[in-house]
């Protein structure tokens, strides 16, 4: 995995003295608790953020963002590797595969696209007939599930890109607005809708959604009805099961995967929408637990797992956070915001982290 082998795509050259105009700049070289690496180059808001599992190549960061041109990035210095460059239309999601060899992006230009995360070239290009708000990787990188405005999920097989798409039933009455492949099930989808009321629907790929059988087999209810605007899954709990991380409303819920019941629900406070959530999932000093999250209020949190007691706020986003993501070495998070800007924080006492 070669870090600049990206950066043939825009006229920007690693190290020089004067980037070209509108070319992503490198991040701010010094990092404390209340000064984070501040991340340029997009010039409409982000809207998505995904980090790649540690890998022998490091750990990389995809952004996407309304100005079309999702970007990867170093995810521990912030530095800018390369654009993917051929949507036409805004960007609303960005995922890497788990060993970060492919990148999917999906976009309001009715298409989801796969890239070669090393080079940047596309590697296919399939469209629909709307936009495309969520694209997610299966574990094994073989299968692509993605969802938006035509109110289905689709499944593609990588292997397999000329055969069409599975397409999973029953259709929904809204768009579908975030979707997520389980970790440790590659059968399991896990995908929320726009409208109120809808939940977390979980998608099984073993059910022939062709006959009578629906591969929605359960809905996990949200606190009044609210929509969820963010899904996380991770490997983080407390026995190793994997946790699915939710924010909607004011709540930030965190449930047990394999049975669809909440583990723990923190209610942020009053006139705190919140729009995404991450789990860390590093064990702090003392043995806490902390999660962050980004809202309207252009701050971002970081709150105590066990109390949903408020251990930190960082402030220097000049608009609304869409997406906020912990490092999965747990010491930093990156957040995306109406501004244009990425910001890598620094997590609190990490540097006593156990």
């Amino acid at each position: 995995h070669k870090q600049t082998a990206m950066t043939t795509t825009t006229p920007a050259e690693e190290g020089a003295d004067a980037p070209a105009a509108n070319a992503p700049q490198a991040a701010a070289a010094t990092q404390s608790v209340n000064q984070p690496l501040v991340c340029h180059g997009h010039s409409r808001p982000i809207v998505d953020l995904q980090f790649s599992p540690e890998t022998d190549d490091g750990t990389f960061l995809v952004s996407a963002s309304k100005d079309g041109k999702p970007m990867l990035r170093n995810a521990t210095s912030g530095d800018w590797i390369g654009t993917f460059e051929g949507h036409k239309g805004a960007v609303w999601s960005a995922s890497l595969n788990p060993s970060a060899t492919l990148a999917a992006t999906g976009s309001a230009d009715f298409s989801c696209r796969v890239w070669d995360a090393l080079t940047g070239d596309q590697v296919y290009a399939f469209a629909h007939k709307h936009i495309v708000r969520c694209v997610s990787f299966s574990p094994d990188s073989a299968k692509l599930v993605t969802g938006g405005f035509e109110k289905f999920l689709r499944v593609y097989d990588l292997t397999k890109p000329e055969a069409d798409p599975v397409v999973l039933s029953p259709p929904q009455a809204s768009a579908i607005k975030c979707c997520g492949w389980s970790r440790r099930d590659a059968s399991l989808v896990y995908a929320s809708c726009a409208s109120a009321g809808s939940g977390i629907g979980t998608w099984d790929l073993r059910v022939d959604g062709k006959g009578e059988g629906k591969n929605l087999v359960s809905t996990w209810e949200t606190k009044d009805g609210a929509v969820v605007t963010s899904i996380e899954l991770t490997g983080d709990g407390a026995g190793g099961e994997e946790t699915v991380v939710t924010a909607s409303g004011h709540e930030v819920t965190f449930w047990d995967a394999a049975q669809g019941k909440r583990v723990k629900e923190h209610t942020l406070p009053e006139g705190f929408v919140v729009e995404s959530a991450s789990l860390c999932p590093l064990t702090l000093e003392g043995g806490r637990r902390v999660f962050a999250a980004g809202g309207e209020d252009m701050w971002v949190r970081v709150y105590d797992y066990e109390t949903g007691q408020e251990v930190d706020c960082n402030k220097g986003h000049h608009g609304p956070v869409h997406c906020v993501r912990f490092h999965p070495d747990g010491k930093s998070y990156a957040s995306g915001s109406e501004d244009g800007t990425i910001r890598i924080w620094r997590t609190p006492t990490a540097a006593a982290a156990k």
